[in-house]
């Protein structure tokens, strides 16, 4: 068995229990409202956790080689198609008519794309591993860019209101994109310290959002009573 496997599960478990906390507090302004723009963060971040889970599994001494690389390639898709969705939802996060419809098709879109290729990668031959590295390292640039576009936008948004706490938001996708280009570095150096690194910046970041939306929830809780 590879060294620290109890501790890399343990921490992708916790990981994922923070993303589906998340989603449970960030689906309620959808439900309030039905409008289909407040669904790309609940989306992201329980697709986030799902990933999270996958890797908890697949970490596991249970996976055999064969499985380990087509279900990975289906955490990859899924972790990359996680920070598209976040990334759209903050372009998308205005309220004019037309950008609500067309964050509706493009929602939509994304969901039917991601689907299709977890389908093919859980039915494709066995993808090899040169192959699953390559679109590994893609896959977690791409991720990075979707950080940095949503940390910038974070930061414009929060910096107008006067709510102190929620300028925490942008330094919490900071951390997870860290955790994006560490994943990067383990890939290609096999280096413990930027794999457990990046992971303690992502619980950081994870810890950051529970703080924000706890205090978010609290203040409004106060304001209502």
């Amino acid at each position: 068995m590879p060294p620290f496997v109890l501790e890399r599960i343990t921490i992708e478990l916790v990981s994922a229990i923070f993303c589906f906390i998340l989603m449970r507090f960030m689906i309620k302004p959808f439900r309030l409202t039905g409008e289909a723009r407040y669904l790309g963060l609940p989306i992201g971040f329980g697709f986030l956790g799902l990933s999270y889970l996958l890797s908890a599994f697949l970490y596991s001494p249970l996976f055999t080689l064969h499985a380990w690389t087509n279900f990975g390639w289906v955490q990859v898709l899924i972790r990359g198609f996680a920070f598209i969705f976040l990334a759209a939802t903050y372009y998308f996060s205005k309220s004019e008519k037309k950008l609500r419809f067309l964050w509706s098709l493009v929602l939509s879109c994304l969901l039917i794309i991601m689907t299709f290729l977890i389908l093919f990668a859980i039915i494709s031959p066995e993808i090899t591993q040169s192959d699953y590295l390559f679109y590994y390292i893609i896959s977690r640039v791409a991720g990075l860019a979707c950080l940095g576009y949503i940390s910038i936008h974070a930061l414009k948004s929060h910096a107008k209101l006067s709510d102190s706490t929620t300028l925490l938001t942008p330094l919490g996708y900071i951390l997870i994109a860290i955790d994006q280009y560490s994943s990067i570095i383990w890939r290609v150096d096999r280096s413990y310290l930027a794999l457990f690194g990046g992971l303690s910046f992502r619980l950081a970041g994870l810890v950051i959002f529970l703080y924000v939306l706890y205090k978010g929830f609290y203040s409004t809780g106060n304001e209502n009573e």
